[in-house]
């Protein structure tokens, strides 16, 4: 790649960046400490940023500085997973007398982000479900059952086809189950 092709790279990188965080170029100048002029000229490939500059905007945008870069190079380095029907790691949690099956379906760690999907099936027991406390967003979809889930002071009643969305920087778990089987997909992503 020439120079110009890649500051017009960096620019698309840095407007796309910009857009998706829904913030105008002044409002990103005033947040980098840059003036609104200089990211006028990035965006559009009018001139190569310095280091400083690119790490501004990187902590203005709260992405690495390399996000800068992505369109620059073609990378012979990327993972993906396959995960075919009835496959994936099959495990068991036992907490305390508590145990359930899951199967790992994709677990995906870069610098910046940490990502995992799990099916997991409970069944009614004589003792309490863990609970969890973590970082990131959990997405939970219930395949079959029903069961009481807990999340902080409030109780939810999930059932086959709902869907339910969580910080999961609060308490949360299954505190109990409403049929004798109870199997959900959960899909969790945290900064890293």
């Amino acid at each position: 790649m020439n120079d110009n092709t890649i500051d017009m790279a960096i620019g698309a990188s840095l407007k796309e960046l910009r857009e998706s965080r829904n913030l105008n170029a002044k409002q990103l100048a005033e947040n980098a400490n840059v003036s609104a002029a200089m990211i006028s000229r990035i965006e559009n490939g009018q001139v190569s940023p310095s280091i400083s500059t690119l790490n501004a905007l990187s902590e203005a945008l709260d992405v690495p500085v390399v996000s800068f870069f992505r369109e620059t190079t073609s990378s012979d380095h990327v993972d993906f997973t396959h995960v075919k029907k009835g496959q994936g790691i099959t495990s068991t949690r036992i907490v305390n007398d508590h145990s359930h099956d899951y199967i790992n379906l994709a677990s995906h760690i870069r610098r910046d982000i940490g990502f995992e999907a799990h099916i997991v099936s409970m069944e009614k027991q004589n003792t309490n479900a863990p609970t969890y406390v973590s970082h990131g967003v959990v997405f939970m979809h219930v395949k079959e059952g029903k069961a009481r889930f807990n999340y902080g002071s409030r109780e939810i009643i999930l059932k086959e086809g709902d869907s339910l969305t969580l910080d999961a920087e609060l308490n949360h778990g299954i505190t109990e189950l409403l049929t004798d089987k109870f199997t959900f997909l959960t899909i969790k992503a945290e900064k890293r």
